[in-house]
């Protein structure tokens, strides 16, 4: 395998097309642009109805609620289940023309300011809009004001004890206690930078370099009151990230931004120092486990009646997660469970303890693929509950009555996309494994209170969403609720994806992606590719349902002449043990199935125009996107990279010690962008928000500054006041920039400005 990965790769490195850009042509007009962006999310949503169906069970009845969106607007529909009747909840006329004089603005129907309600009584109804809490009466539609909610989200800063004797909180950066009699520190070496009940929220932003740390408070009681779990706060080692916002129109010199964020291999971290204070004896108990670096975090929780403590303990560099029960007397740490791998251990572990049945179930991948075990936790014995090659995904509920477990998993219908999800229960005693939801689709499911019941809503990236009502535990269909209705979106001219499956680089694999095509698609045409690009190993691209497939990226920017591709090649999630294995310390090779890919739909569709190839991608996608003009220049042409990751060490330390390794090594200096920056070609732009926390935008001026002495010609645009994500006008200015990058760059046309 490893032969066959390094002949790929050195192939493909030296590319498989030689063609040129072609010289500007004709231009895009406004027309082209309205196309695009008529299918931009917001629009398209307009032209779907009754999309999918996202129950609010009611209270003590078997009701539910939902919202969707329908020719008349926005509406809510109530649906009685013994009788089957579904019907709107109440009268959006008058409720519009209420709120309307309650609002002193006008409110139409189709529009209703609010997308949830709750039900107060069978005639009342209570809901939000712009931060304002209303009650409406559906008797006589009159609408009071009942609250107002916080302009910022206010922070617990203290906790009573379960008997309602004690109230913890903290002072001075020390723990305390106060009754009705008295007050008590239970600790008092606390400082700023050594803090208890405390912890490092992961956007906390502070002003200045000596600007304070928001104030965050944790302290958990145990059932009895007896007990706090609690934990120090350690910031004296740690060390800052900083930002500018120059976006401020009041200022007219930057404002200088930082917070605390580990690196991959820092030594100088925040750390957490988990411990219990017993309010009896005033005494303080560390558990026995080394400092918490603040990325992982505190993982312990209480048991039912305080007696222990327990919780996933994952270890820095995630190689290693024990399942461990601490005694809160002493601190002693004791081992339940244990994984281990030579790469990872992902952190997307499923587990539940059921006390009163003296097991829990956890899941692995110790066989090679995604399972649920059976965990005896007086014994320590472990079973295996589920075999096979499939992935278990989620827990969705637990019925400890009648001792059956139900979850959603991919992968082992043959025969069907493994990307589709569907819902599975099984037997605590790992019998009478059964399909529920039986349809070759992927199915989102929502269980009621209770777990009588289930909404389905089940799609394929070609088949719009099908939304039933289901029994549980048999999954039999009790009534179809809608079926999305598409009719104006196909009449504006979109259409469905093409699903393809490929060969993965080993030859024997099979990937699985898509191409959307633009509305006026002819096979006789020529097409430049694009890759919408994103092989970040926690996650997945592929279009398993009609919402991922209708609201992409994609679709737009094909409108203009492009065909838009996604794939998931090795080492991408939600397959094997083996198939994820592949990403672990090759980052930079994710796109080495791009490419293999490519070519082989070239060799399949003659309307796609290899020598024109164009990629862009956002976050661990923006690394892609620069990549691919480094590891395969001359294959990909154009490429738009925004908030990359360029250099895994300046990222933030749990994604790349989870997938490039820890301790840091020479992995990450030879797969870094930066050190990478003289075999740049193509046409780049880089693109980052000035504030973005999430992935520092250091790496990308530092890829510039690598570029600049590579000689290397490349496009800049920094987004002021943007973190990670542009939204509103930052993101309506981004897109546009994207589009007109390519026109201009890959299609070799006068974009529109």
């Amino acid at each position: 395998m490893k032969r066959i990965y390094l002949f790929l790769l050195l192939f493909f490195t030296g590319g498989i097309c030689s063609g040129q850009s072609p010289a500007p042509g004709s231009g895009i007009s406004p027309e082209d642009y309205r196309r695009a962006e008529s299918f931009l999310a917001n629009n398209i949503s307009r032209k779907i109805y009754h999309l999918e169906v996202n129950p609010n069970w009611l209270k003590d009845v078997p009701e539910f609620t939902y919202a969707t969106n329908t020719p008349r607007g926005k509406t809510f529909y109530k649906v009685h289940i013994p009788s089957g009747t579904i019907k709107e909840a109440f009268d959006h006329e008058r409720l519009a023309r209420a709120l309307s004089d309650a609002l002193g603005k006008p409110i139409e129907r189709k529009n209703l300011p609010f997308g949830q309600i709750e039900w107060e009584n069978d005639r009342a109804i209570s809901f939000i809009t712009d931060r304002v809490t209303y009650q409406a009466n559906l008797k006589d539609y009159t609408v009071n004001k009942t609250g107002v909610l916080p302009a910022e989200e206010v922070s617990v800063r203290e906790v009573r004890s379960p008997d309602g004797k004690w109230v913890a909180f903290s002072r001075d950066h020390n723990l305390y206690v106060r009754s009705q009699a008295q007050e008590i520190a239970l600790s008092t070496d606390g400082k700023p930078d050594y803090a208890y009940a405390s912890y490092l929220g992961w956007s906390d932003i502070m002003e200045g370099e000596n600007g304070e740390r928001p104030e965050n408070f944790t302290a958990v009681w145990s059932a009895d009151g007896s007990r706090i779990l609690t934990q120090i706060a350690d910031l004296r080692k740690g060390r800052k990230m900083y930002l500018l916002d120059w976006s401020i129109d009041s200022l007219y010199r930057p404002k200088l931004l930082s917070y605390y964020r580990g690196g991959p291999g820092d030594t100088n971290i925040v750390c957490y120092i988990p411990v219990i204070f017993d309010i009896n004896t005033r005494k303080m108990i560390k558990v026995d486990l080394p400092p918490l670096p603040h990325f992982i975090g505190n993982p312990l929780r209480w048991n039912k009646d305080g007696s222990f403590l327990y919780g996933l303990y994952r270890h820095r560099g995630y190689q290693r997660m024990d399942l461990i029960c601490v005694d809160p007397r002493t601190g002693k740490v004791d081992v339940k469970f244990s994984d281990s791998s030579r790469t990872n251990v992902e952190n997307t572990t499923e587990f539940r303890l059921l006390e009163d049945k003296g097991i829990a179930f956890i899941t692995s991948e110790r066989s090679g693929w995604n399972q649920v075990y059976r965990l005896d936790w007086a014994s320590g014995s472990v079973t295996a509950l589920t075999r096979g090659d499939f992935v278990v995904k989620k827990f969705v509920a637990i019925d400890e009555e009648k001792e059956l477990l139900y979850f959603t998993a991919s992968g082992k219908e043959e025969g069907r996309n493994p990307y589709f999800n569907h819902l599975y229960r099984i037997g605590f005693d790992g019998s009478g494994l059964q399909l529920l939801t039986p349809e070759n689709a992927h199915h989102e499911v929502h269980l009621s209170p209770g777990n009588q019941y289930f909404v389905d809503n089940y799609s394929t990236a070609r088949q719009p969403t099908i939304s039933v009502l289901r029994s549980l535990p048999d999954g039999k269909m009790i009534k179809e609720l809608g079926k999305a209705d598409i009719s104006e979106l196909l009449a504006a001219g979109w259409d469905f994806p093409e699903i393809f499956k490929v060969k993965a680089r080993d030859g024997l694999t099979d990937i699985y992606g898509a191409i959307w095509k633009p509305s006026g698609f002819s096979e006789s045409d020529r097409y430049p590719l694009i890759d919408n690009s994103y092989t970040g190993p926690q996650a997945n691209v592929f279009p398993e349902s009609f919402r991922s497939a209708v609201f992409s990226a994609a679709q737009p920017l094909a409108e203009f002449g492009f065909a838009v591709m996604a794939v998931d090649g090795l080492g991408s999630a939600g397959r094997s043990k083996a198939f994820h294995d592949w990403s672990y310390k090759r980052l930079g090779y994710g796109l080495t199935d791009h490419v293999v890919a490519i070519r082989q739909l070239a060799a399949k569709y003659s309307w796609l125009d290899t020598t024109r190839i164009g990629i862009f991608g956002h976050s661990a996608g923006g690394y892609d996107a620069a990549h691919a003009l480094m590891l395969f220049s001359g294959f990909y042409k154009v490429a738009v990279a925004s908030s990359g990751d360029h250099d895994h060490r300046m990222e933030k330390a749990w994604w790349p010690e989870m997938y490039m390794g820890w301790p840091v090594d020479s992995a990450y200096h030879l797969q870094s962008n930066i050190t990478m920056a003289d075999k740049m070609q193509g046409k780049l732009l880089l693109v980052h928000g000035g504030i973005d926390e999430n992935v520092n935008p250091s790496a990308t001026f530092k890829l510039a500054e690598a570029l600049i002495r590579a000689g290397k010609n490349f496009d800049m645009l920094i987004i002021p006041g943007s973190g990670h994500g542009y939204t509103g006008h930052y993101g309506e200015y981004f897109t546009r920039k994207r589009w007109n990058y390519f026109i201009e760059h890959l299609l070799g046309k006068q974009a529109l400005p």
